[in-house]
């Protein structure tokens, strides 16, 4: 298994090296990596390594959300809150419920499974999203008016909300006694719970760092294993109630920013050599999970409907940024922000298939072709658009 991490760490830094030097963002790279030496091609990554790749996924997200929580300034916040519980939910409503129609069309699924395909599809993948918007926030492109902090406020609930959906039309495909009005009412409760866990973790850490003197690399440590805690916590309370845990662990980053500020840019920068690791792991581990033969086997009808999946989500965004001062280009760029899946769709896709679903193969084929599609397109437009369609400030 160290073989299979050290051949990662190499070629993951080598692929990100060469990438950039192409102009194109470094996590394509990794992503082909993963790909390329997953149990899918050429199988060089250790079976114990993979079977551990999900947890090691969720650490490196928490990493990125930690150091993405610590860049979020209230009032930032406060200026594009309006727009971002938009962007939360409408467009994934909108894209969720198109592939939804179009897959009882295309395949004969009824609205059930098409809804279950329709919101794992329609989750944005915050692993794409978050470290591209923090290179924009950190060489101050797009802060003038606060477009960073709009996409990662908006993404991180677009999450929450298809998680939701999907596993309240699973339920409802397994027979489950499942109300949908309680359960959708249960989508802003299990945003309030993450952001008040948050809240009580950031300000626990703020009392300890206030009473003892503690280096700063333990600092991130202890903040880590706290954030690692409280994803846990929602595991532990999963069949019960959800809670969007990501949601809180970037809500910690956020109290200690509002609280201790000159700490708080100290820890950043601690969280970013630490995502120099993490960021490796994270994407080459994605990429190990897809498939591309399972990718080809949804076939052209595959590829109409995610395409009609995204035009949806786009005009959702579009709806949502209505009436805001962003002009034309900035408007386009947060369109394709939207764009790219893969965290949510790795760690889901097979679900259905395993819960016995009927079509549950073809669903998997689609959410890893939703991968192939739009994560290499969505993050070479958005690095792309980010440079040229943004505002940088003096």
């Amino acid at each position: 298994m160290v073989t299979s991490l050290g051949l990662i760490l190499i070629g993951g830094l080598f692929l990100n090296y060469i990438f950039s030097k192409m102009k194109l963002p470094g996590l394509l790279g990794m992503l082909i990596l993963g790909v390329l030496i997953g149990p899918n091609m050429f199988n060089l990554i250790d079976e114990k390594l993979m079977y551990v790749s999900a947890e090691l996924r969720k650490l490196a997200l928490i990493v990125i959300l930690l150091r993405a929580g610590l860049g979020i300034s209230k009032e930032k916040l406060n200026e594009v809150g309006f727009t971002a519980i938009k962007m939360s939910f409408i467009p994934g409503l909108l894209e969720g419920f198109t592939i939804a129609y179009f897959a009882m069309k295309f395949f004969g699924f009824t609205f059930i499974q098409g809804s279950i395909l329709g919101f794992i599809i329609a989750a944005v993948s915050p692993a794409v999203v978050v470290p591209l918007m923090l290179e924009f926030s950190n060489n101050k492109i797009g802060t003038k008016k606060n477009i960073p902090t709009l996409i990662l406020a908006g993404a991180s609930i677009d999450d929450v909300v298809a998680i939701t959906i999907f596993s309240t039309f699973l339920g409802l495909y397994s027979g489950s006694n499942i109300n949908i009005g309680i359960k959708l009412l249960s989508i802003p409760v299990s945003i309030l719970l993450g952001i008040g866990m948050g809240v009580i973790v950031g300000f626990l850490m703020i009392k300890i760092f206030n009473k003892y003197h503690i280096r700063d690399t333990k600092k991130v440590l202890i903040i880590l294993s706290f954030a690692i805690f409280l994803t846990s916590i929602e595991q532990f309370f999963k069949h019960k109630i959800e809670i969007a845990a990501l949601l809180g662990v970037m809500t910690i980053g956020f109290i200690i920013l509002e609280k201790k500020e000159v700490l708080a840019k100290r820890l950043a920068n601690k969280f970013n050599k630490i995502w120099i690791f993490a960021e490796i792991l994270l994407f080459v581990l994605v990429g190990a999970q897809v498939d591309v033969s399972i990718a080809l086997e949804a076939g052209k009808f595959g590829i109409i409907i995610i395409l009609l999946g995204l035009i949806s989500r786009s005009i959702g965004v579009i709806i949502s940024i209505f009436n805001t001062n962003l002009n034309q280009k900035e408007k386009i760029f947060c369109i394709v922000s939207y764009w790219p899946k893969a965290t949510v769709q790795a760690a889901i896709g097979a679900i259905p298939l395993s819960f016995g679903v009927e079509g549950g193969d073809l669903i998997l084929a689609l959410a890893v072709l939703s991968i192939v599609i739009t994560a290499p397109i969505g993050a070479i437009l958005i690095k792309y658009m980010g440079y040229n369609y943004l505002e940088k400030e003096a």
